[in-house]
This record gives C-alpha cells, sequence and structure tokens, in this order.
C-alpha cells in the first residue's frame, strides 16, 4: 500500500505537536532494546557462563566487562542528559558502578543461600541460579539500585522493568533491600521505591509492599517522593498475596504475616498475623495472646 504524503506529513507534524520520545531538539533516550541487552550483559557478568552454559576463562570475562561498560556509560549519559544533571560525569558513574560489583555479588550470593535454605523443593543452587525467577529480579535490582543510590535517573528504572517483564516481579530500584533476601515463587509481587526491607526476608506470590495514598498540592496534584511504602524488619516472612501499606508501616523483626492479610498499620517485633474466618488476629509469638481488627 502506498501511502499519501499529507498522512506522511500530518503524522511528522505530530511528531512536534505531541513530542513523546526521541526527537532532533530533545536529548537523546536510553534505548529500551539497548538496556534489555545490557542487564543480560550485566547477569553474564554476575553469573558467568550461566546463560551460555560455557565456561568464561579471563580474556573472555575481561572482553565482556568492556563492552558492557562501555554500554553502561552510553546509557547512564542519555539518562543524565534526559535528567539535567550536567554536573554528572557517566564514565565517572560508571567506574564507580564496576567497582562495587565485587560486593554486590557477596551480597547475591546470601540470596541464593537463603532461597536453598528457605525452599524444601530446591535440590542445590545451580537449580535456583537456573531457573527461580527471583534470581533475575532481585538480582537486577541490586545492580539498578547502585546506580539509583548514586542519582541516576530513568536507567534503573528501565532495568527493573525489563526484569519485571520477564519475571513477573516489580521491585522499584529505590527499594533498599538487606541481606539473604527470597521471593518464592514471585509471580505478582510488588515492592514499593521507599521500602526498607531488612535482612533475612521472604516473601511469597502476590504480596505488595504499596502506599497507602499519595499526598497533593494544594492544586490537587501529586507530590512525587516522600516515604510512602512500608518497612519490613529482619527475619520476616510473609505469605501469599498479603498487602501491606503505608509510609508509616514498620513490620516489627521475626513476624509472620499470613495469606491474604491486608494491613495498613504496623505490627511489633515476633508478632503473628492472620485472618480466620474473616477476622484479622495479631498474635506475639511471645506471649500467645492474639487480638483481632475488623477486615
Amino acid at each position: 500500500m502506498q501511502l499519501s504524503d499529507s498522512t506522511i506529513t500530518d503524522l511528522l507534524l505530530s511528531y512536534v505537536d505531541v513530542p513523546f520520545c526521541n526527537d532532533a531538539a530533545a536529548p537523546r533516550l536510553p534505548s529500551k532494546s539497548e538496556v534489555g541487552e545490557l542487564c543480560r550483559e550485566l547477569l553474564r557478568i554476575i553469573f558467568p557462563g550461566r546463560l551460555s552454559g560455557c565456561l568464561i576463562n579471563e580474556d573472555e570475562s575481561r572482553r565482556r566487562c568492556a563492552e558492557a561498560a562501555n554500554s553502561l556509560e552510553c546509557q547512564i549519559s542519555r539518562s543524565l542528559a534526559v535528567s539535567g544533571s550536567p554536573g554528572s560525569s557517566a564514565a565517572a558513574l560508571t567506574k564507580e558502578f564496576f567497582d562495587g560489583l565485587p560486593g554486590i555479588r557477596k551480597v547475591i550470593a546470601t540470596d541464593l543461600e537463603s532461597a536453598f535454605e528457605g525452599d524444601p523443593a530446591a535440590r542445590s543452587i545451580g537449580e535456583i541460579l537456573l531457573s527461580y525467577p527471583c534470581v533475575d529480579a532481585v538480582t537486577i535490582q541490586r545492580l539498578a539500585y547502585s546506580l539509583y543510590e548514586a542519582g541516576v535517573q530513568l536507567l534503573p528504572r528501565m532495568m527493573t522493568e525489563w526484569a519485571h517483564e520477564r519475571t513477573g516481579i516489580d521491585i522499584h530500584p529505590g527499594a533498599s533491600i538487606g541481606t539473604h533476601f527470597f521471593i518464592d515463587h514471585g509471580t505478582g509481587v510488588v515492592i514499593g521505591e521507599s521500602c526498607r526491607i531488612g535482612h533475612h526476608v521472604k516473601l511469597y506470590q502476590g504480596v505488595t509492599l504499596g502506599a497507602r495514598s499519595f499526598q497533593k498540592d494544594d492544586e490537587g496534584t501529586i507530590i512525587k517522593g516522600g516515604k510512602r511504602h512500608p518497612d519490613v524488619g529482619d527475619h520476616v516472612t510473609i505469605y501469599p498475596y498479603a498487602t501491606i501499606l503505608g509510609g508509616e508501616t514498620v513490620i516489627g523483626e521475626g513476624s509472620t504475616i499470613g495469606a491474604n492479610v491486608f494491613l495498613m498499620h504496623g505490627v511489633p517485633a515476633r508478632s503473628l498475623v492472620y485472618l480466620e474466618e474473616g477476622v484479622m488476629r495479631i498474635l506475639s509469638k511471645k506471649s500467645g495472646e492474639a487480638s483481632k481488627a475488623g477486615v
């Protein structure tokens, strides 16, 4: 089919009237396809040989790191241009990121250990590494978090959304997550930007750590930023489809949150929260006494 000149002209004019993405007058945006390939390369660097099934020698590792660093620097540069951060150096941020990779790998090792210890179906670390969706989702989030903390905008979010599309696990790059973190099954998990999650935390599928409400200014516009999402203490387990909301909500250490629980307030350390015939009960693991809260 041959399109008319007027059809093409009208479309081109709409690029000026409604400039969604790249155009000659605006900074070049990061590339979704290139960011996706960057995420794959970073996973190859974190887990050498996993994606290809081949042993990786030193020369190959050096080549991959150099290529990934060039790609990362490019995408950081584009992100900085979009966010208006002229004082930041993409090269320096890239070096800082790669300098931090050995430490990130050590933390990821604790995640694998936690998954193996926390799932009776797991027969080996290799099985977890090769088949559990949380590995890619959490690893990419930890990598993106280091960029987020360094002040890079846009790119970290693109990285975690790439992982979200692949795994069904949606973790904002701004969420702070401790060591030994495990998401069992994982599909449908949502973790918000201002969440702070302690060490040795285990989540199941469908868990939401979200915002209770959004503050607005005098004109009714949502105020960006702020503490909107809950904190989760050390050694907490949250079972499937629990929803925990609010920036002031704190789940005390050692607590267990049962399946389908809906919480908009904190609970003390070592609490057991569960549903029984439509009533939410909060039981102290220490005393064995329960309180009721209407659901």
